[in-house]
């Protein structure tokens, strides 16, 4: 076997070890520090909106959105079935719950079929939409931008008015896609909506870690979420809290790396949408096999690149390739078990799962990496071509 191509890993050659050296060496490494307040400075700045709120995770990001969403025990949020469970789960903290909503062709939430749940399995009470089938208030949606693509948020958005709906922008996998057309030309995924998430796990197009942040269309919330990852303490010295908080803060080493990581996001972009054309004009002369297109009218982040498998045609299915590439040294992933299917969720509604159900069984995704060089990139070709 020969060299090992990893699937998504980070790339920490700038500034990451002189940042976190400097917070060591002053001796900030908790939930205070210089570099908190510039990495969400950094960030506020590159999404062109008024605030960031560094967080412990995406996920902790995602649950402080649905809390000054206005979600509340017993209330209902559309989701995504097709994406990582992080995106779902902190419906479940507030105890509230999920209906799954299929995909589209980009893997991201199908505005149709939305729209369409909406008007013929719900009514409107009072301003306030309710689903038929349970009598619970429908309260937001959480769609999630999947592997750098954008939602239709131009659809999304006028379903979301129409009905009162909050919209949180799960954008953990898409910072630095925007609009390069339409309504929303030039906004960043996750400064759409109400409420905006990001993460910078390990696998992240830039990383922390851990860790994660999040953006508000209103200041006022963003600065409520910050006072709820501080443990809701409204007198520092005293300790005084007006309400339940949270322990979502991101610690100083965390945002040191942060800060260094987002210097280079642009050009980790560029070396990712150059891997990607490589693939793209490779693969697709292979018969069977295509590399999925983002969508039209966007600047994509090129988180991930989706082989989408015909089996019928090309001489393995998913998992034989998975295998294959595998045993000659290359990482590789399935998209994830659709959320509705898991044990936690087994019980929940959803609403015309389709295309996600033919996605899950037919997509592998292939190293991605911004250290992935143009030798490394061809490599994975070469093994995916010897297939007879």
């Amino acid at each position: 076997m020969g060299k090992f191509i990893p699937l998504s890993v980070p790339n920490l050659k700038g500034k990451e070890l002189e940042y976190v050296t400097k917070a060591v060496e002053d001796e900030w490494v908790s939930t205070g520090g210089e570099f908190i307040n510039k990495f969400e400075n950094n960030m506020a700045e590159y999404l062109n909106v008024e605030k960031a709120v560094a967080c412990q995770s995406g996920t902790a990001a995602l649950h402080l959105a649905l809390i000054l969403s206005g979600v509340k025990h017993s209330d209902e949020v559309i989701v995504p079935t097709l994406t990582f469970i992080a995106a779902v789960n902190p419906v479940k903290y507030i105890g509230a719950n999920p209906i799954f909503m299929d995909c589209d062709d980009t893997l991201t939430m199908d505005p149709n079929k939305l729209e369409e749940f909406c008007k013929e399995k719900c009514n409107i009470k009072n301003g306030i939409l309710i689903n038929k089938e349970t009598g619970n208030a429908v309260k937001a949606i959480v769609l999630v931008h999947v592997f750098g693509n954008l939602a239709d948020m131009e659809k999304i958005m006028k379903i979301a008015n129409d009905y009162n709906l909050k919209v949180i922008e799960d954008s953990t996998e898409a910072l630095g896609t925007y609009y390069t057309e339409g309504c929303f030309k030039g906004k960043f995924a996750g400064t759409i909506g109400d409420f905006g998430a990001y993460s910078f796990n390990g696998n992240k197009i830039i990383t922390t870690g851990g860790g994660g942040m999040l953006v508000a269309k209103d200041a006022k919330d963003a600065d409520r979420a910050k006072h709820l990852s501080t443990q809701a303490k409204s007198d520092g010295l005293y300790y005084i809290h007006d309400e339940i908080g949270f322990n979502y803060r991101m610690t100083n080493l965390q945002a040191a790396m942060g800060v260094a990581q987002l210097e280079r996001l642009e050009e980790f972009i560029q070396i990712k949408k150059e891997n990607y054309k490589l693939y793209k004009a490779e693969i697709e002369a292979i018969s069977g096999l295509s590399i999925m297109d983002f969508r039209p009218g966007i600047r994509p982040n090129y988180w991930f690149y989706s082989l989408l498998i015909d089996s019928k045609v090309y001489p393995l299915n998913r998992d034989q390739l998975l295998k294959h590439l595998e045993d000659n040294g290359i990482q590789t992933r399935p998209i994830w078990g659709l959320i509705s299917d898991q044990k936690p969720y087994s019980e929940s509604q959803t609403y015309k799962l389709e295309l996600s159900k033919y996605y899950i069984e037919h997509i592998l995704n292939i190293p991605c990496s911004s250290s992935l060089t143009r030798e490394d990139v061809i490599t994975v070709i070469e093994f995916i071509k010897q297939v007879k």
